[in-house]
């Protein structure tokens, strides 16, 4: 995950995605960057629209965010399946984070 985040964290500050940004930021983060990982990454976002692929994802993600409430509100009574709750979030989350890629 750290790999893709560093793109979004140079997609962010309006940087250019390259292997030496992508590896820099890893460095600078404490990873060890493994050279395949990142080579894979800049292939898979070649010719990936960033910006359309975050809002499709937010789109994707607001009916689970919204549903989550709900499910929260039916679930009260049964405190103890809380965190299994947080672990299908989590989830749907790391499910949303790849998709921005895919």
């Amino acid at each position: 995950m750290e790999y893709i985040y560093s793109a979004m964290v140079l997609y962010s500050a309006g940087k250019e995605i390259t292997e030496h940004s992508v590896t820099a930021v890893l460095a600078a983060a404490g990873v060890s960057v493994d050279a395949a990982k990142v080579k894979a990454l800049i292939a898979s976002l070649d010719g990936v629209n960033i910006k359309e692929a975050i809002a499709n994802a937010s789109v994707a993600a607001a009916p689970a965010a919204a549903a989550a409430p709900a499910a929260a509100h039916a679930a009260a009574p049964a405190a103890a399946e809380e965190p299994e709750e947080e672990a299908v979030s989590e989830e749907e989350a790391a499910a949303g984070l790849s998709a921005l890629f895919g």
